[in-house]
């Protein structure tokens, strides 16, 4: 039997992190992956440039049941600890936009300093490994796999959620989890798409399929201001994909279409400077024609602005600012970019990410009930959770 310090689960983003931390700290470590390459949702991250980390990072970018849990891990390895490593590797980087941090190259170049850290400080990589056993010791944990039995004192996972499935998710952390005494927080799709089935609005939707604009979208007291894009199955873009990991079935998302002004004193100054202007071009000025048009159509009559009434100018201006919509539901984990719930965080260490339940077992990154919003923040919650666990297993 292969016998080792520290055999962690899963080489995505929080196992590479974990393996070459705690191998720097001397210890020997084993990293087990069922895929055949490491990384691949690095690879795929930020459209093939991964948004390694934000600015602005701070617990409040975080969704947990336990929302204080997160507080130590982020405090101890912060976006600029992890900016400091990628600066060491002469990764060229940059912000894109709300303190959201990129490659200037690929994705590959995050992917490869992970690889070439563990590398440097000894920790082994094992792909095409499936575990088919996992046992308590006294003193530690054995593992039967497709590759032969292993030992470790300690033992992390770091397997990820259910997102993205094509990619090699599965629940296996969450068994791992339950075997070991552990409560799970119900687990549903995060930071993903709407589908749109009512016949109207689909329709406009698939009519505008590709078609972006800035808004503010609102559910549940949460608002976010990015883009909203819409798609021949229903919302998508920033603002949707943040909104959705505050949304449940059946809630109403309100979103403003013209978040820099107030549409209806907008309106009325139209009114008064162009009153035989149709609506459909005064609103061709602030949205695509396309929109501006299909939006007169389908959702107004559009006639000159002096033909407008007070009482519709002020329904126009409503729709357009608070538009109500419920969503049918998401796209689910298929295309989510995150797992919302997972292991409760209040039967884990906030200090070392050592279960409170068996001793040695350790969970870091998505697997945890910690889900972070768009823009790099899950990212660096795997590289914080990681960095906790390092010091300790």
């Amino acid at each position: 039997m292969h016998s080792t310090d520290v055999i962690i689960l899963g080489a995505g983003a929080a196992g590479l992190m974990c393996a070459q931390l705690a191998a720097r700290r001397g210890r020997r470590v084993l990293l087990l992956d069922h895929a055949n390459k490491p990384g691949k949702k690095i690879l795929m991250s930020g459209g093939g440039r991964c948004n390694f980390t934000n600015m602005y990072t701070e617990p409040a970018n975080f969704l947990s049941h336990n929302p204080h849990f997160c507080k130590s891990a982020l405090a101890r390895y912060t976006q600029w600890d992890f900016i400091e490593l990628v600066g060491k590797h002469g990764v060229p980087y940059h912000e894109k936009k709300l303190g959201q941090l990129f490659c200037d190259n690929k994705a590959s170049d995050i992917l490869n300093m992970l690889l070439a850290e563990c590398d440097a400080n000894g920790a082994e990589l094992r792909m095409n490994t499936s575990i088919e056993q996992i046992s308590k010791t006294d003193s530690g944990y054995t593992l039967q796999t497709s590759a032969g039995p292993f030992a470790c004192q300690s033992l992390v996972i770091a397997t990820g959620g259910l997102s993205i499935p094509t990619l090699g998710a599965t629940g296996f952390g969450y068994q791992v989890a339950r075997q070991f005494g552990h409560e799970l927080l119900p687990t549903r799709a995060g930071l993903v798409p709407f589908t749109i089935t009512e016949p109207q609005l689909k329709a406009l939707c698939t009519e505008l399929s590709g078609t972006s604009l800035d808004c503010i979208a609102s559910c549940n007291e949460q608002s976010f201001r990015e883009n909203l894009l819409f798609t021949h199955r229903g919302l998508s873009g920033p603002a949707i994909l943040q909104i959705s990991s505050f949304w449940e079935a059946g809630d109403t998302v309100e979103i403003n279409l013209l978040p820099d002004r107030d549409a209806l004193e907008w309106l009325q100054g139209q009114q008064v400077e162009r009153p035989n202007s149709e609506l459909k071009t005064v609103l061709g000025e602030v949205f695509t024609r396309k929109l501006a048009n299909l939006l007169a159509e389908q959702w107004f009559v559009s006639k000159p602005l002096k033909q407008y009434n007070p009482a519709e100018l002020a329904q126009v201006a409503e729709r357009l600012s608070a538009w109500q919509v419920v969503p049918a539901g998401t796209e689910g984990y298929r295309t989510a970019e995150v797992t919302l719930g997972g292991v409760d965080t209040r039967e884990v260490s906030s200090k070392t990410m050592e279960s409170l339940k068996s001793p040695g077992l350790y969970f870091i990154g998505e697997v945890l009930d910690v889900s972070g919003h768009l823009g790099g923040f899950n990212f660096q919650w795997a590289w914080a959770s990681a960095n906790a666990a390092a010091q300790f297993v």
